[in-house]
């Protein structure tokens, strides 16, 4: 079986037309078919459709909630927390930013606590939206339930969630700085693109059950019900990784109160996200702001390479590039994901969208 490329057009009205068959409403399955395609169009392929069939048997199962509007608990202003009753993260991601956005529109700053969204897909989609708006932000994300997937430092048992950390800056001229990280080697999907590619991951990233060095994403999810125990994935930086990681557990699991990483609570995916949002017109004049970000930008982009040829870049221009060039030529779906479409879309009477040879 092979690996086909299609165009990005197309694959956004599938995941739509397949989120509408599941029982979204016309909005929700749009904005979860935009945000999952442009994780693919920006090169985040394991945040992009490979999520299809794993979100339709969270609805499926109830994991997962189609249709919910975010509840605000607590108001005070700049200061906000709001609960995703489990909603679809695309939806609710862009819910809990439209509020943060517009309460930093008011108060010059805005810090925004979500807890209890579904999978927020890719937490770079959530300063995208702050920088179109002219503003800065910061991201901490968290997993309380299922996504017990990394060992802290020096150890060899799943601990921590991937704890994703996002930032964005605006840029007057060219792409926006866009930091979209995890604090771990490699995050979860991308485990998953090796696994249905058939594909090793790097070294250094994921260790066994026994703590030794693999690259096999098979020993990564291990097989339980014959006794097989999962691996880890490793945190970046060693013991700076790992300390990051739990300073976005309190960040995004306690002060939630969507709670920390919690096996307890491994019946379903629940993210929490703390927020915060700033207008940059508060702090300066948009000359001074903007004449000091591209001032440094092209101070940094100016260091001789280290190789003949090469080029520096910024956070946000991988993906801006990416982006570009994927929307010209389409984007790549491995046949392990284009299988698993097809049979999504049997079970809801759907016309069946690939042909997979093999």
């Amino acid at each position: 079986m092979t690996s086909q490329v299609f165009p990005a057009d197309q694959l956004t009205d599938l995941t739509a037309t397949i989120f509408k068959a599941v029982g979204c409403n016309d909005n929700e399955a749009d904005v979860i078919a935009k945000r999952l395609v442009n994780a693919n169009l920006s090169g985040h392929d394991s945040h992009g459709i490979i999520r299809i069939a794993k979100y339709v048997d969270w609805i499926e199962q109830g994991g997962a909630v189609i249709n919910q509007e975010i509840d605000v608990l607590t108001d005070n202003g700049s200061v906000v927390v709001v609960d995703g009753k489990w909603g679809m993260g695309q939806s609710i991601g862009e819910q809990t930013m439209n509020l943060a956005i517009e309460r930093a529109r008011e108060h010059g700053v805005a810090v925004v606590a979500l807890r209890n969204s579904g999978h927020l897909g890719r937490i770079g989609d959530w300063p995208e939206m702050a920088v179109k708006a002219g503003m800065l932000s910061v991201h901490f994300v968290n997993t309380s339930g299922m996504g017990n997937l990394v060992a802290p430092w020096g150890g060899k048992e799943r601990r921590l969630s991937a704890n994703p950390f996002a930032a964005g800056v605006p840029v007057k001229d060219g792409p926006p700085l866009i930091l979209d990280m995890s604090a771990c080697t490699v995050a979860e999907g991308k485990i998953r693109v090796a696994m249905h590619a058939g594909k090793q991951v790097p070294e250094n990233c994921l260790i066994d059950s026994d703590g030794n060095p693999t690259t096999d994403p098979v020993t990564f999810y291990g097989d339980p019900e014959n006794g097989v125990k999962p691996g880890s994935i490793l945190p970046i930086a060693g013991h700076k990784g790992y300390a990051l990681s739990i300073i976005i557990e309190m960040m995004a699991g306690a002060l939630t109160g969507g709670s920390c990483t919690n096996p307890d609570k491994a019946d379903r995916l629940a993210n929490g996200m703390l927020t915060i949002v700033m207008d940059r017109s508060a702090f300066m004049s948009e000359d001074e702001f903007y004449d000091e970000v591209s001032r440094y930008v092209d101070y940094v982009k100016s260091s001789a390479p280290i190789r003949e040829g090469a080029e520096i870049i910024v956070p946000g221009e991988f993906e801006a590039r990416t982006r570009d060039e994927r929307n010209a030529n389409g984007i790549e779906l491995a046949a392990t994901t284009m299988l698993q479409i097809n049979e999504v879309c049997q079970r809801y009477n759907l016309d069946v969208p690939f042909t997979v040879e093999g």
